[in-house]
C-alpha cells in the first residue's frame, strides 16, 4: 500500500472531486490519477527504474505532485535539499544520494553552472520553460499505463536533507510505509475530512490531504520566506476559493493576521514547526471566530507528537506559562510512544531493555530529554550518518531523540522548555530558554525572546516595539527568578529559513559577538 494506491482508490470513488487548486489551473482526482499513471509512463521512457532517485527542485505546484506520485508508483526516489544553503551543501548532499536525474524550475537549473555535482546528473527534465540540454516536462501527458512495479513499504519515497550546519548534512529517509503511517497519525490529528477545502504550505500535509480525499488549494505566496508573504492577498485567494481550514508556519499565520480583517470562513487551523506560544493562538482565535486553532508539535522524524486547542488551555495554564513552568504543547498522539529520560544530549545512548527504559524514565513535572518512537517516528537517516546521535534501541525497537527537552504534567500533557543543547548549566543552577521566553513571549511589546548564556552571563534579548527602559524593567521583574543577568534589545531576531519562526542561536551568538 503506498499513497498512489490511496489516490487511485479516491479517483475511482471521486473521479470529479477537485484535489488540487493552484492559480487558474485546477485538477480533480480523476484527473490526477491519470496524469500520474502518464507521468510514470513518461518517466519509465527516459530510463528512471525502480530505486533510483530524482533530485527536485520545484516550487508547491500541481506540477510537483503529478511527479511526486508518479516517482512513487515507479519506485523512484525524489531527493530534495536546500539550494539557498550554497554551492557546498548542494555538492555534500549529492555526493550522500547520487541523482539519477533533475527536474526543475528554469531558475534552478542555472545552478548547473556552479555546481559540477548537478552538470554530472545523466538526465536533466525541466518545469515550465526550455533550456538546452534538457527535456521538458509536459504540462499534461497522454494517457498511458505505466509499467507494474512493486514497491514495497521500505522503498525510499522521499529524502529530505538538513542544513548541515552543524557538519554534513543528513539524509530524512521517509519510505512508503513511513508515508502511509504518517498520513494516519495526521489524519486524526488535524481532523482531516474528505470534501474540506485546505489552503496547504507543506508538501508532507498536501500527501496528506490527498489520500483523505480533500482539496487542498496552493497558496499564491512564495512559501520559501513565510514570514515576508502579503497576507491581503493570501486573504483575498482564501476567500475566493472557499478555504475551511490552513495547515501552516507561525509567521505564515502571523503574516495572514496583519492583513487586519476577520476572516468567518475558517473552520480549522493548525500551526506547527516552530513554538507556538499563546498570544498567536489567540491572535488566530481573533482572526477566525468560529475555528478550531490547534498548536501541533513535531519534527521532521516525528510528525505529529502532540497538539492541544486553544480553547483546551486554562487560566492555570495561562499563569503557569507565564511563571516559567514552560510551553504547553498537549497531548501525545495516540500512535506514538513518549518518555522523558534525564538530559545527556551530546552523548550517545547504549542498547537497553524496557526495564531500562522504565527506570530511566522521569515522572511528571521533572524535565529531561524528550524521546519517541512508533510507526511514523524515522529509524534511521541516509547511510546511518545522525544515527549514532540521535537514535537508540529498547529490546530491538528504534527510538528517536527529538534534541528537545521537555516535562509532563499530571494530566499527560507534555510542556516544552527548549533545546536540549541550549541548557544553561552555571553557578545558578540549571535553566532551559523556553521557560524565560514564554513569559518574555506574554509581553505584547515582544515580538521574539531568545534565552542563553554568553559569555558566562545569562541574556534575554528581545525584539520588540517601544524598547527601552520601561519594557526593559517590567521583563526583568517578571524573569527575575531565572536570574538573568542582562537583557537586550535587536531590531531583527536571526531566525531559521524554511519556517521564519525559529530563532537561529548560532546567528545569534555572532551578533552578540560582533
Amino acid at each position: 500500500m503506498t499513497i498512489g494506491d490511496i489516490l487511485t482508490k479516491l479517483a475511482l470513488a471521486h473521479p470529479e472531486r477537485p484535489a488540487l487548486v493552484a492559480d487558474e489551473r485546477q485538477i480533480t482526482y480523476g484527473e490526477l490519477a491519470q496524469q500520474v499513471e502518464g507521468a510514470a509512463a513518461w518517466l519509465h521512457a527516459r530510463g528512471l527504474r525502480r530505486g533510483q532517485a530524482v533530485l527536485v527542485f520545484v516550487p508547491l505546484s500541481i506540477d510537483l505532485y503529478v511527479a511526486l506520485l508518479a516517482m512513487f508508483r515507479l519506485g523512484v526516489t525524489a531527493l530534495f535539499l536546500d539550494p539557498s544553503a550554497g554551492r557546498r551543501h548542494l555538492e555534500q548532499c549529492c555526493a550522500r544520494r547520487r541523482p539519477d536525474a533533475l527536474l526543475a524550475v528554469p531558475k534552478a537549473h542555472l545552478l548547473r553552472f556552479t555546481s559540477s555535482a548537478l552538470r554530472a546528473i545523466p538526465l536533466k527534465m525541466v518545469v515550465g520553460s526550455w533550456l538546452p540540454a534538457t527535456t521538458r516536462w509536459p504540462r499534461t501527458f497522454a494517457i498511458a499505463s505505466a509499467p507494474a512495479v512493486a514497491v514495497e513499504p521500505e522503498d525510499p519515497a522521499l529524502v529530505t536533507f538538513t542544513s548541515g550546519s552543524t557538519g554534513v548534512p543528513k539524509g530524512a529517509v521517509r519510505t512508503h510505509g513511513f508515508l502511509i503511517a504518517q498520513h494516519r497519525a495526521l489524519a486524526p490529528s488535524i481532523a482531516l475530512e474528505p470534501g474540506e477545502v485546505d489552503l496547504a504550505t507543506l508538501p508532507v500535509f498536501t500527501l496528506a490531504n490527498l489520500a483523505s480525499g480533500l482539496v487542498t488549494v496552493l497558496p499564491r505566496a512564495d512559501l520559501r520566506r513565510p514570514g515576508a508573504v502579503d497576507g491581503a492577498a493570501l486573504a483575498a485567494q482564501i476567500e475566493e476559493t472557499r478555504v475551511s481550514r490552513i495547515t501552516a508556519s507561525p509567521a505564515f499565520f502571523e503574516r495572514l493576521i496583519a492583513h487586519g480583517r476577520k476572516m468567518p470562513g475558517l473552520r480549522k487551523l493548525y500551526t506547527g514547526g516552530a513554538p507556538v506560544f499563546p498570544r498567536l493562538l489567540a491572535d488566530m482565535q481573533k482572526l477566525a471566530p468560529q475555528a478550531e486553532v490547534v498548536a501541533v508539535y513535531g519534527s521532521t522524524e516525528a510528525e505529529p507528537i502532540a497538539h492541544i486547542e486553544a480553547k483546551e488551555i486554562a487560566a492555570d495554564d495561562h499563569r503557569a506559562m507565564q511563571e516559567g513552568r514552560g510551553l504547553l504543547t498537549g497531548h501525545i498522539v495516540p500512535e506514538i510512544q513518549l518518555r522523558i529520560l534525564r538530559d545527556r544530549w551530546g552523548k550517545p545512548r547504549l542498547p537497553m531493555t524496557q526495564a531500562e527504559l522504565g527506570a530511566e524514565t522521569l515522572g511528571p513535572g521533572n524535565a529531561g530529554e524528550i524521546v519517541v518512537t512508533g510507526d511514523h517516528v524515522l529509524k534511521g537517516y541516509l547511510g546511518g550518518l545522525g544515527d549514532e546521535e540521535t537514535k537508540f534501541k529498547v529490546d530491538g525497537e528504534v527510538w528517536h531523540r527529538t534534541g528537545d527537552a521537555g516535562k509532563m504534567d499530571e494530566h499527560g500533557r507534555l510542556w516544552l522548555l527548549g533545546r536540549c543543547v541550549a541548557r544553561i548549566v552555571d553557578a545558578h543552577g540549571e535553566l532551559y530558554p523556553f521557560t524565560v521566553e514564554c513569559v518574555a513571549m506574554t509581553f505584547p511589546e515582544v515580538r521574539r525572546a531568545a534565552a542563553l548564556a554568553h559569555r558566562e552571563k545569562r541574556l534575554l534579548v528581545v525584539e520588540a516595539r517601544d524598547a527601552g527602559p520601561e519594557l526593559e524593567k517590567k521583563l526583568s521583574d517578571a524573569v527575575a527568578w531565572a536570574r538573568i543577568e542582562e537583557i537586550r534589545f535587536l531590531e531583527a531576531m536571526p531566525v531559521d529559513k524554511r519556517h521564519n519562526a525559529k530563532i537561529d542561536y548560532p546567528a545569534l551568538r555572532d551578533i552578540l559577538e560582533h
